[in-house]
């Protein structure tokens, strides 16, 4: 399935890319987000041999080995079916990136655009595909919250995924959802530049950290693991236990009812 598929053709299986910091350290925020695709009758396939998109040897100008580790996650997805990644940041790498890793190999960058063509953001999804209209079928039967958005910089400058977080969110009855100070810039991960750059990081992510606070919020939520890790880490070096989760996880734990065993 191409974006730009007419939206009256749903389809009914897709394939889930997992990214390598969901399969380490947030294994919860996968599979909400799976639950979320099965609970619209989706047919979620996971191919076992995934691993990492390949982005940190890109950002860190090793084109040859990002590209032979791109080439591996291209193979993996066969059938002509979306591809959903529950991150911004691998979800543009594997848009925009992986059919510039082979500009100078027409076969494989043949093969990149295609998988291109296929590759999905989580809330984009949802939202724009599948067209999930939850506030109209749904009750949210959670407690009333107030959250803050951060949005990963590739997610807001690449993929233009940054409404459709706040057009989910806005389809639930108890979620009020404030704007914090800085929430265009970046958290400061951005990958390895945390680990080469860590004073510079940790500041831009103290002041991330800051303007989530001062925004009042009860919570916090982003659709990419790395910022959520380190925003959460600023805050618990800082001692302040606001929570923070993923998307995923935000919206499944809101949608779920008492019955709801998915």
């Amino acid at each position: 399935m191409q974006r730009g598929t007419p939206s009256d053709q749903r389809p009914t299986d897709v394939y889930f890319f997992a990214t390598c910091l969901v399969d380490l350290f947030c294994p919860e925020a996968g599979m909400d987000a799976i639950a979320l695709l099965e609970r619209e009758g989706v047919a979620v396939h996971f191919p076992q041999d995934q691993t990492c998109c390949g982005q940190p040897a890109y950002t860190s100008g090793f084109a040859d080995q990002a590209r032979s580790v791109a080439l591996k996650q291209i193979q993996l997805f066969p059938n002509d079916w979306p591809v959903i990644v529950p991150s911004g940041s691998c979800a543009g790498m594997m848009r925009n990136d992986y059919p510039r890793l082979f500009a100078d190999q027409p076969e494989l960058q043949a093969q990149a655009r295609a998988l291109a063509g296929r590759v999905f953001e989580l809330a984009e999804f949802l939202l724009n595909v599948l067209q999930v209209k939850w506030n109209e079928r749904v009750q949210d039967r959670s407690e009333p919250v107030t959250v803050a958005v951060h949005t990963s910089c590739t997610a807001r400058r690449e993929m233009g995924t940054y409404e459709h977080v706040h057009a989910l969110l806005g389809q639930l009855a108890g979620v009020k959802v404030v704007t914090q100070e800085r929430e265009a810039e970046c958290c400061g991960f951005g990958g390895t530049f945390s680990l080469k750059l860590p004073a510079i990081s940790a500041a831009i992510s103290d002041d991330k950290a800051d303007a989530i606070k001062a925004s009042g919020a009860q919570s916090y939520v982003s659709a990419d693991c790395g910022c959520l890790l380190n925003i959460r880490h600023t805050l618990e070096k800082r001692g302040d236990a606001l929570p923070g989760k993923h998307l995923a996880t935000f919206l499944r734990e809101r949608l779920s009812t008492p019955d709801d065993k998915s």
